[in-house]
């Protein structure tokens, strides 16, 4: 899962969670020389470690003087000077790739609508998004991509394999798919504009939830739109007994859409802390605009990552919910995006989190409460352990069971 996130494509495996600043300042145009300069000293002024992994930062401020002609000379020279930060999340997005990203958090691109991710050299479906052309065409979790339009995939990057898949609406990408041990299947779909949508109360078919249930899944927090969209989930099931929050393979997004969430399952309580690289400590709490409180089960995986594990952090600390699955990705860290001149930008890492009760769980990960694993058996069976057990503990619960008899028995007198 470690690779997986590394390279986290606007698709939705943006494994990152950031501040986004900047974006209202206007740039005046600069040389590409000036560009370089600039990206030094954002990263000399914000990164989070002020050591910039135990580097003189200054032997890099003068480096590509003569070597620097144009934009991309910049973008070569900028990215090999944030490798030396030997920090994945803190990268430089050319004008194209800043575009994408924009893109994703206003909700909409085109292609075929699946999350895709690198694990262990192999191109992976992460997940497709529910009712686009991908999940339409049958493509799955865990799916491997052998060719994209007839090209091998061996050794392809995120970013190489998305450019490759997505396209203008109307046109069609060939994949050829592995899925486990059975023969590889050729998938002809046709892209077409993706609306994408954050939430979801559509459970699995194969997993009966009770009608006194609630079901959100939550797949990103990237979009602007994430909150609003589950706030409607959430009022839609505010009448509902008991409610199970699904962050399974959710890879993060925005800060704000995590803080803004937790704060409707939360009263008062605090939700995050964010340390900066001056050992500045900012502790945020939620405010009395609680929604609901219902029981909450959460699902969590190891592609439950950043803005996820805020979230699920800040109900399991204040033992607002309980957690199932698997234990999270473990990403602590904050980025914030500074655009730059000419239509690039950079996140840069600058803050780690803490949840409420002060756990730093970067490269750590959340560990749930219920720990339940899905074997290969269990995904060719269509069975989901994980979200059964999110059942069963809800019923258990006293205040579940109750409202669940109290119906019951309301409908065996009326009939």
């Amino acid at each position: 899962m470690k690779d997986l996130f590394k390279r986290i494509t606007v698709l939705g495996l943006m494994a990152l969670l950031f501040y986004v600043s900047a974006f209202l300042n206007p740039v005046l145009a600069q040389t590409p020389q000036s560009l370089y300069d600039r990206a030094w000293k954002l990263i000399n002024t914000k990164f989070v470690d002020q050591t910039n992994n135990e580097q003189d930062w200054s032997r890099w401020r003068h480096r590509y003087d003569n070597v620097i002609k144009d934009d991309e000379d910049a973008y070569v020279a900028i990215d090999t000077m944030i490798s030396s930060l030997n920090d994945v999340y803190t990268k430089f997005l050319n004008p194209k790739d800043f575009k994408e990203e924009n893109d994703s958090i206003q909700g909409s691109l085109q292609g075929i609508g699946v999350q895709i991710g690198v694990r262990e050299g192999k191109l992976l479906v992460i997940a497709p998004i529910e009712d686009t052309p991908g999940e339409r065409a049958g493509l799955k979790a865990e799916d491997e991509i052998l060719e994209i339009d007839g090209q091998s995939t061996k050794g392809i990057t995120v970013e190489a394999a998305a450019d490759k898949i997505r396209g203008p609406e109307g046109t069609q990408v060939t994949l050829l798919v592995k899925r486990g041990s059975e023969p590889a299947k050729t998938y002809k779909i046709t892209r077409e504009k993706i609306e994408i949508k954050s939430v979801s109360t559509k459970a699995p078919k194969f997993v009966k939830i009770p009608e006194n249930i609630g079901y959100i899944r939550l797949s990103s927090f990237i979009s602007r739109n994430a909150t609003s969209e589950f706030e409607a989930a959430l009022v839609e099931n505010c009448n509902k007994d008991g409610l199970i929050i699904d962050l399974r393979s959710n890879p993060g997004g925005l800060l704000t859409n995590a803080i803004y969430i937790a704060d409707m399952l939360l009263d008062s309580k605090v939700i995050v802390s964010t340390v900066d690289r001056d050992g500045y400590k900012d502790t945020t709490r939620a405010t009395q605009r609680l929604v609901t409180d219902q029981p909450i089960v959460v699902l969590i995986n190891g592609g439950s990552a950043s803005a996820s594990e805020i979230l699920s952090g800040a109900l399991k600390d204040n033992n607002r919910a309980i957690i199932v699955g698997k234990k999270s990705f473990g990403k602590g860290l904050v980025q914030e995006i500074n655009r730059l001149p000419g239509g690039s930008a950079m996140h840069i890492t600058i803050q780690k989190y803490l949840t409420p009760n002060g756990t730093d769980i970067n490269k750590k990960g959340i560990m749930p409460d219920y720990e339940v694993e899905i074997t290969e058996e269990d995904v060719k069976k269509e069975r989901d352990p994980q979200l059964a057990k999110a059942v069963e503990i809800l019923q258990k619960d006293k205040a579940v069971a109750k409202s669940a008899q109290s119906k019951e028995l309301k409908v065996e007198i009326k009939n």
